[in-house]
């Protein structure tokens, strides 16, 4: 359900993906209901959603550290199996994953070299001046001195160490990147500097990203397509311009009135907007779920805009702002 599917060759599908987890007295969190979506040839992807919306257990399940209840994840034609995931699989080496805490996802006891070195070992056979050479030009791309190869990664800020994350998400020269909230525990001013970074490397070597983050304002200026998750399925599909001047779905409106507004003259609009928009949502939440809460099933408004109403005529009953800034 992407915006270009006749033009671009699809890199990865899911088909109908769930994925719950156990709880007290035999009941079950469905993290992930019957999701589908296709992730296509160098497209920046974006999976937005709330803590708990089921939007990071997509991307652990494409990258094999969550298994799935059922459905299909099929890679370039081919459908992912235990035996496709082994750590020198062709698979491993182009689907790689940025992790939102670097710190933890960064042995402590490992210098740099080392570090980004790991997942080269698999698949190449370099000797050590060339394996130096090939981590120092990694550590350029991500605008790090050669220097650094030698140091731990105590010895970063939070911003270098998450630029290391993305030098050794890149070091296979994959076809796609998951990139799970790879810049929410950062600065607004780092987090600038790190998604440039993204940007440009995307550019470089022509992969493809699915960006996954709670914050609609942080995907704003990467993504080429956007699903927006609540409760383990897709509200509301679309391109960038679908989802920020013509959002359709409530829980679309609150995330994008969550945005913090940076102009101090606008704030007290922006706040009265947000409590308009609450409001609204809570005298309409029936159209958007059923009597169970389950999101309904999405349904076509344009060629690429998806939003899962009820009944698609119902949109906007009583309601004319589109809560878009």
């Amino acid at each position: 359900m992407a915006s270009n599917e006749n033009k671009k060759e699809k890199l990865i599908e899911m088909k109908n993906l769930k994925k719950y987890f156990p709880m007290k007295k035999r009941q079950v969190l469905k993290a992930v209901e019957n999701v589908t979506m296709d992730i296509y040839k160098g497209e920046i992807l974006s999976l937005v959603g709330e803590s708990g919306s089921g939007k990071s257990t997509i991307g652990k399940a494409i990258i094999g550290l969550e298994k799935i209840k059922s459905g299909k994840i099929i890679y370039e034609g081919r459908e992912i199996d235990r035996k496709f995931r082994n750590r020198r699989s062709e698979y491993n080496r182009n689907v790689q994953m940025i992790f939102q805490d670097s710190l933890s996802s960064l042995n402590p006891k490992k210098r740099v070299i080392d570090l980004i070195s790991e997942p080269l070992r698999n698949f190449e056979n370099l000797t050590p001046d060339e394996e130096k050479r090939k981590v120092s030009e990694l550590l350029e791309i991500v605008g790090m001195n050669r220097e650094d190869i030698f140091k731990y990664p105590h010895e970063f800020s939070g911003g270098q160490r998450q630029r290391l994350g993305i030098a050794r998400a890149v070091a296979t020269k994959p076809k796609l990147i998951i990139a799970d909230e790879p810049v929410s525990a950062l600065d607004l001013s780092v987090q600038a500097q790190v998604l440039n970074y993204m940007k440009d490397i995307q550019e470089q070597f022509g992969l493809s990203y699915l960006f996954i983050s709670h914050d609609l304002g942080v995907v704003k200026h990467m993504c080429d397509y956007m699903f927006i998750m609540y409760r383990g399925r897709f509200v509301e599909t679309g391109t960038k311009n679908d989802i920020y001047k013509n959002p359709e779905h409530f829980y679309t409106k609150r995330l994008i009135a969550a945005i913090p507004e940076i102009h101090p003259e606008k704030r007290t609009e922006n706040k009265r907007r947000r409590l308009e928009i609450e409001r609204e949502y809570l005298a309409n939440e029936k159209k958007y779920y059923d009597e169970n809460g389950r999101v309904f099933d999405l349904k076509k408004l344009t060629d690429t805009h998806f939003v899962a109403f009820k009944d698609k005529n119902l949109r906007n009953n009583g309601n004319s702002e589109k809560g878009g800034k």
